[in-house]
């Protein structure tokens, strides 16, 4: 087993998600990190470190090793963020995803080295739905039982009830940004990534409309990953983003959905990793949701505006109305914001965990 190979498990392991390991991946790494870093994140053998436990596993001078820090930090391989509690600094090797695949395009820059990362991704992702279509019947129980959702699903907030004894934490964005203290605006990966490769997204004009909260934010902000921007610049930009047909995804610390808020998405089916890789055949649609859309027979004209903007696919239009697939469903209310009849509303179903098999596609 390689250096390279090990190096790529850790980042793995840091995640939730089983994702494959192969030659593409660790050629990414190989364009990343240097070798010295490389060796030097292979002595992490537990989730966190403080700097005296740091300099324990380390052969390296104080000197060299602020500098090995500082350098990886910078790449977004590691993180360092003061602990709630103590304050003290914690340093963690990165989530392969969402994070390793996320921090090597995050700053939007276009140079050879990133369009070919972008190449490489591009790749990676198409080798992995061949991957699972070609050992359909088997992934798809072994993912159903080793995968949580790893984002929440943010509805629309004018399209659901906002009486304060309704709303829940992460259900409305105006209480989101109320109960956050630093916020950071990034490029999304994602639309980068296909700006790269030639095939612009479809769905908006918007580029920096990722957001980070609190320490996370702190952090990207301090490595050049993010940008510090106000409650109301941030409450702009995501209504826009509702306007151009985008679903928000919230990301939680440790991918648990319990646990703080750190970052937010907003998805489209063209471009995010989660739309695109599925609909490639690559992996479930799963996230964590807490409304369902529901159609009035009687309003709805069959025009199929929502249709056309539901990212997850759970809208058809039968004998001219509009049918609900409640399996796909991911309550992002987009559907009844954009209705020009608004014959359709959201209704609270409670946090419920949506899993969408991949579809069945032909791998040439």
């Amino acid at each position: 087993m390689s250096e390279w190979f090990k190096l790529a498990r850790k980042f793995v392991k840091a995640g939730k998600l089983p994702l494959p390991i192969n030659d593409t991946v660790l050629e990414i790494l190989k364009i990343v990190l240097t070798e010295d870093q490389r060796d030097f994140l292979l002595k992490f053998k537990k989730n966190s470190y403080n700097i005296n436990e740091i300099k324990e596993i380390s052969d390296l001078d104080e000197k060299n090793l602020e500098k090995m820090l500082n350098d990886l930090m910078h790449l977004g391989m590691i993180s360092g963020i003061p602990s709630r509690r103590a304050g003290i600094m914690v340093y963690r090797i990165t989530p392969f995803f969402p994070g390793v695949l996320e921090f090597t395009l995050m700053r939007g820059e276009t140079t050879p080295t990133t369009k070919k990362l972008a190449s490489l991704w591009e790749k990676y992702f198409n080798e992995m739905s061949e991957a699972v279509q070609q050992n359909f019947d088997n992934f798809i129980p072994l993912i159903r039982q080793a995968a949580t959702s790893i984002d929440r699903v943010v509805p629309v907030e004018t399209q659901i009830e906002m009486k304060e004894e309704i709303v829940v934490p992460y259900e409305g964005l105006s209480k989101i940004l109320d109960e956050c203290g630093t916020i950071g605006l990034m490029t999304c990966y994602c639309r980068h990534r296909k700006d790269l490769l030639g095939d612009p997204c479809k769905a908006t004009d918007l580029r920096k409309n990722c957001f980070s909260f609190n320490r996370v934010a702190d952090f990207l902000i301090s490595q050049g990953f993010a940008e510090e921007v106000s409650k109301g610049k941030a409450l702009k930009i995501l209504k826009k983003s509702e306007d151009d047909g985008l679903v928000h995804k919230a990301f939680h610390n440790a991918l648990d959905p319990e646990k703080e808020l750190d970052g937010m998405c907003s998805c489209c089916s063209c471009c995010c990793g989660t739309f695109d890789i599925h609909y490639k055949g690559g992996i479930p649609l799963m996230s964590i949701a807490s409304y369902l859309a529901k159609v009035d027979g009687d309003n709805c004209i069959g025009c199929g505006t929502c249709v056309e903007k539901c990212n997850a696919k759970a809208i058809e239009l039968i004998e001219n109305t509009a049918m609900i697939d409640e399996e796909r469903c991911i309550g992002c209310g987009l559907c009844a914001h954009h209705c020009p009849e608004e014959a359709i509303t959201m209704k609270r179903t409670g946090p419920r965990n949506v899993f969408v098999p991949p579809p069945r596609v032909s791998i040439n």
